[in-house]
């Protein structure tokens, strides 16, 4: 009777082979894996847990010109991930993926706000200031002056860019 009880122990455990199918979809999925680590940038790539196999074959893609020495090349660096912990580069990935939609929420609110603070006057400042009580007052304000006179006298937006990146930095900090 002990003995089938052991059994209960392994009830959720497959012990039957991947199917080819199956096989053949996580073969694709480290390819695309491996395909996504190619298209980093070289800053990116570098926090990425890679061994130095993978690290050589991604920076050799680089230097391929040719479309089908490049698909073997990418064929080649699924393979070399198949002992990579995928895991890992995953997590890496997901969270550069985070930074970037991050970063693009900054972008989106640097760039409403520098048109709201340019448009409404006084009282889009207000509410700027109210809402973000931290923000230096006599820069932000020097910035939209000198914003405005550009718009006015119809010169480069060299001010209206640096408006934009004061606010988005500010909005990072803030974060």
């Amino acid at each position: 009777m002990g003995h089938s009880d052991d059994f209960d122990e392994f009830e959720g455990f497959d012990d039957e082979p991947k199917s080819k199918t199956q096989v053949k979809k996580e073969m694709h999925e480290l390819q695309d894996l491996g395909k996504q680590l190619t298209e980093l940038s070289p800053a990116k790539l570098a926090e990425v847990p890679l061994d130095a196999d993978l690290r050589e074959a991604i920076d050799t893609l680089h230097r391929i010109k040719s479309n089908e020495a490049r698909r073997r090349q990418l064929q080649y660096i699924g393979k070399l991930m198949r002992g990579a912990d995928a895991e890992a580069i995953e997590a890496v990935l997901n969270r550069h993926k985070e930074q970037d939609h991050l970063h693009l929420r900054f972008d989106r609110m640097a760039e409403d706000w520098r048109q709201r603070l340019l448009e409404g006057g006084k009282e889009a400042q207000s509410e700027f200031f109210s809402a973000h009580p931290t923000v230096d007052h006599q820069e932000l304000r020097a910035l939209i002056r000198a914003s405005g006179k550009e718009i006015a006298n119809k010169k480069p937006p060299t001010n209206q860019r640096k408006l934009f990146r004061y606010l988005r930095d500010f909005f990072m900090q803030e974060q």
